[in-house]
């Protein structure tokens, strides 16, 4: 048996908190992933618990079911979550002024 971490990471959490903000169940989402039906409740819940990591195609999936950006999942910073969840639902304007303030050329 696998150990389970002692803290959850960021994945399980940012998964947890975008299934339920969305008021989907464990198997709600795992069914609308592609998971078959008699495992999508175990799958995402380990997925949560962080027993199992999600491959990439998988955490795509996620993503996509939940309208939350990937990037929204690997955010270690609660306010830069935030932002990534927020900047798709802000007018043009509002997100140039926002990268206005980014430093020349990005990175």
């Amino acid at each position: 048996m696998p150990n389970r971490p002692s803290q959850p990471s960021v994945f399980c959490v940012r998964l947890k908190a975008a299934r339920v903000a969305a008021g989907l169940s464990q198997r709600q989402l795992g069914v609308a992933v592609g998971l078959d039906e008699f495992v999508a409740s175990t799958r995402i819940n380990r997925y949560e618990l962080g027993v199992h990591q999600a491959d990439i195609a998988t955490a795509e999936r996620l993503a996509e079911v939940l309208h939350v950006p990937l990037a929204y999942f690997y955010a270690h910073d609660d306010r830069l979550a935030r932002l990534i969840v927020g900047f798709p639902l802000l007018t043009a304007a509002d997100q140039e002024a926002i990268l206005i303030r980014l430093p020349p050329g990005g990175l």
